[in-house]
């Protein structure tokens, strides 16, 4: 496997980037959405197989107090083989020196992110646009 790390969208295709979001499946994101989300992004990281994109993850943060890693995601090809992890360790190493890193993870996966240090935080709240099916899915609860 020949893999190469970038933080650079230069030359991005954000066609395959939406495809890779829509296979992993973190749902459909559209290019445009992406551009602006990445490019409103701290810190990026992108993962290629022989020029291919494989695996990405990104991190809002403002510097100092708050870094929010999102949008982790992978081939499913390539997952099951560390990658996943080394996205999310590379996205925490990025994020240190803020005061808090906090990340939002599909339900269901928050024994791999202790891993790396994460805890379930007890006052964390979120407006969806589509506060059913974020319910339906795991998101939020009526606790």
């Amino acid at each position: 496997m020949a893999l190469e790390w970038s933080d650079s969208t230069d030359d991005m295709d954000w066609d395959e980037l939406s495809e890779l979001y829509r296979l992993a499946p973190l749902g459909n994101k559209s290019p445009e959405m992406l551009t602006t989300a990445f490019s409103n992004s701290l810190f990026k990281c992108f993962l290629r197989e022989n020029g291919r994109l494989v695996g990405v993850g990104r991190a809002l943060a403002d510097g100092v107090d708050c870094s929010y890693i999102c949008d982790v995601a992978l081939l499913p090809s390539h997952q099951g083989h560390g990658l996943g992890a080394e996205i999310v360790g590379r996205l925490v190493e990025l994020s240190r020196g803020h005061r808090k890193i906090i990340l939002y993870a599909v339900p269901g996966k928050e024994a791999f992110y202790r891993k790396f240090g994460f805890e379930r935080m007890a006052t964390a709240m979120a407006i969806f646009e589509d506060q059913s099916l974020a319910r339906q899915r795991g998101y939020i609860s009526d606790g």
